[in-house]
């Protein structure tokens, strides 16, 4: 079941997690695996989850259902991380020079699912916000290994330049009548 936007909606920063959550309710809490340190200074208090962030995430939960088989909870959890992403998080620089360049031009837009490559890994990335020149995702992938070092996990960000984004390659079986 997806979960719909409410007016009780409200991101948090909960403190014994030391991570921004969102209140579903009087019930329910999501958390997010956001600290603090990638937060924008009005994420430390509590914020309205506003008619903006409501329709970004309805519109990502409608493109996220019709673009790969996630459970209806795996879209949530995907759906919200990239609302807190693309409205709390602090900006970022890109960071193209841990991927490389992809030969084919792809179109950048929110909800679409990329892939990213490193020297050492591929993985799955989710547009959140698109620029002139790059473009802010959320890893999908269980991890990201950048370098000997270096890793991103499920949900962390990045920005990179759109000629390193590479287009995902869904197998269609062609039935002829």
């Amino acid at each position: 079941m997806i979960l719909m936007p409410k007016k009780d909606w409200q991101w948090k920063f909960n403190h014994t997690h030391q991570v921004l959550s969102v209140m579903l309710g009087d019930e329910y809490e999501f958390v997010t695996p956001y600290k603090s340190k990638l937060l924008i200074p009005d994420a430390l208090d509590d914020v309205e989850f506003n008619v903006e962030h409501a329709s970004f995430y309805i519109d990502l939960v409608d493109k996220l259902s019709k673009s790969l088989p996630f459970t209806d909870a795996a879209i949530v959890q995907i759906a919200l991380n990239a609302t807190a992403t693309r409205f709390l998080l602090k900006p970022q620089m890109p960071k193209s020079w841990f991927f490389k360049t992809s030969g084919e031009c792809v179109y950048s837009e929110v909800g679409k699912i990329f892939q990213l490559q490193t020297e050492s890994s591929t993985a799955t990335v989710l547009a959140v916000e698109v620029g002139l020149q790059a473009t802010q995702v959320l890893v999908l992938s269980s991890e990201c290994i950048l370098n000997s070092t270096k890793c991103l996990q499920q949900f962390d960000t990045i920005k990179v330049m759109h000629d390193r984004l590479r287009p995902i390659k869904i197998k269609r079986q062609v039935v002829a009548a």
